[in-house]
């Protein structure tokens, strides 16, 4: 699919969502865990997509896409529809459809063994594709910011893996639900330039773009890093994992 098709697509369509719907959607698990207890819970989540999608290989943006599914689907259901153990590796098998389950490396978190099996992560597919509408084409920062990194001209290896990793920290936060990818691109080469103090404001000047967005996604970022200073993850998940709200019925083996 091509970058110039996503304002027909059902990302565009669909799947950018307002920012007070997010919010509305969210109060009943908000009711059991504070805002900043459900971000780390994602994160965690994240996480686990990221290093699970790596166990089996797969691209950044496959990753990338199953993280976005992932977040699709709690942002129209509450954490207790799916126990989102068993969502997270649904998502990753339906953006890849890899058959190989990885060995639980979340062990800090989970004190028993991974509880879901195959026929979980089928029937949990089947949820999963009717709650995202079956909108199963993601658009991605990465090319747009290949096309941006092209337009600066000369030799920005550094600038780009960079930017890079911080669209891949930026799934950790609401950005992929909340604006159109070639805006995430722009936001997170904004803040690759002030970590490598790079200056690029006349060029970032001459781009059409509405940079009160921009500023909206790297204020998303740079809070997600002020969150990461103070937040020890594999001292504090086991006890956001027990409050968080889950599903009635727990697999039977």
């Amino acid at each position: 699919m091509m970058a110039g098709n996503f304002w027909q697509s059902s990302h565009h369509q669909q799947w950018l969502l307002d920012r007070q719907d997010l919010i509305r959607e969210r109060q009943q698990d908000l009711q059991i865990l504070t805002e900043e207890e459900y971000q780390k819970i994602f994160i965690f989540f994240s996480n686990l997509i990221q290093i699970l999608g790596e166990q089996l290989k797969l691209r950044q943006q496959v990753i990338a896409t199953a993280t976005v599914f992932f977040k699709r689907f709690y942002a129209r259901n509450s954490l207790k529809c799916i126990d989102p153990l068993l969502l997270a590796p649904t998502c990753v098998f339906l953006a890849s459809k890899v058959e190989e389950f990885v060995k639980n490396k979340f062990n800090y978190a989970y004190t028993q063994e991974f509880p879901y099996r195959t026929n979980h992560i089928l029937e949990c597919e089947f949820y999963l594709l009717e709650n995202l509408d079956c909108c199963l084409i993601v658009y991605q920062p990465y090319r747009p910011l290949m096309q941006l990194i092209h337009d600066i001209g000369g030799q920005e290896d550094q600038l780009l893996a960079l930017t890079w990793r911080v669209i891949n920290d930026s799934l950790r936060t609401d950005v992929s639900l909340l604006y159109p990818p070639y805006q995430i691109a722009i936001g997170c080469l904004q803040i690759a330039c002030v970590i490598l103090q790079k200056d690029l404001k006349t060029w970032f000047a001459e781009l059409t773009v509405d940079f009160d967005k921009i500023q909206e996604i790297a204020r998303y970022v740079l809070n997600l890093f002020d969150l990461w200073k103070t937040y020890d993850e594999k001292k504090d998940i086991q006890a956001l994992l027990a409050k968080m709200p889950k599903p009635k019925t727990q697999p039977s083996r």
